[in-house]
């Protein structure tokens, strides 16, 4: 399956993944809400900045997801800390998502940027910063997307 992601564009996650400083996003929440559960290894992510642009500007193969259990806000914490060095959150973001029940930690892998392309604004469909697209040709517009990783 492929998924349309919204990254932070103030902390710069978009050119993090690209430069390889992180491989793995994160979605934190106090209930089970998208991707909980619907993230698997081998799905394709499009990332666009969270800034209005509505332009896929990188991609990457789904290595691994962690979907957690309720946690505690201690465990909630310490599981943010321990993959940390994967993550690379700024402060800003450590301290948005720290603390939230439900964690899914999202293993990347072949990251690359691609040939900026925008998306249908189909807010309609769209579930806060994660849409689950099925396939992204489906939300195309006026591109067609010629390579699949």
């Amino acid at each position: 399956m492929d998924h349309i992601v919204y990254l932070d564009a103030k902390a710069k996650e978009i050119e993090n993944l690209v430069l390889g400083n992180k491989s793995m996003i994160l979605r934190g929440a106090s209930a089970k809400e998208i991707p909980y559960g619907l993230v698997n290894e081998g799905d394709i992510l499009y990332f666009i900045n969270d800034n209005g642009e509505e332009e896929v500007k990188a991609m990457a193969i789904v290595s691994s997801v962690f979907n957690s259990e309720k946690l505690s806000n201690e465990e909630s914490f310490e599981t943010i800390i321990r993959n940390q060095d994967k993550l690379q959150l700024p402060d800003m973001l450590f301290e948005k998502l720290a603390g939230k029940q439900y964690l899914v930690l999202i293993g990347l892998d072949k990251i690359r940027e691609v040939k900026p392309f925008q998306i249908e604004n189909r807010n309609s469909t769209k579930i806060g910063d994660w849409i689950p697209a099925g396939r992204i040709e489906e939300y195309v517009k006026k591109y067609v997307v010629s390579s699949r990783l």
